[in-house]
């Protein structure tokens, strides 16, 4: 069973940073795309980050210059570090990936989202 598991959310002030990790588990080949979104309170789900196996990248352009998502494509690995953050960065974030499955499938699995706060 396919699994996206995030941790590194928290409790930060205006200005900080945070750095988020997807890990997966089970038997996957390797990964078309992999990518973060966030939903704040009331919001719908919008796309943060994503980054292609062959390593480009693309952002929302709230978060340019200030987030940068990274990746271990050997262990189908993603990080999102996020620098100055702001009170409208809080929501809880998702990562996503685009998976080719051992079995030769191509399937789309969330993880289960970890919460980002930014307040003083």
């Amino acid at each position: 069973q396919v699994q996206l598991v995030e941790s590194g959310g928290g409790l930060v002030q205006p200005g900080g940073s945070l750095r988020l990790s997807c890990a997966t588990s089970g038997s996957i080949f390797s990964s078309y795309s992999m990518g973060w979104y966030r939903q704040a309170p009331e919001k719908q789900r919008e796309l943060v980050a994503a980054i292609t196996g062959g390593g480009s990248a693309n952002y929302a352009d709230s978060v340019k210059g200030r987030f940068t998502i990274s990746r271990d494509n050997a262990k189908n690995t993603v990080w999102l570090q996020m620098n100055s953050l702001k009170p409208e960065d809080t929501a809880v974030y998702y990562c996503h990936g685009d998976l080719l499955l051992a079995s030769g499938a191509r399937r789309r699995y969330w993880g289960q989202g970890t919460q980002v706060t930014v307040s003083s």
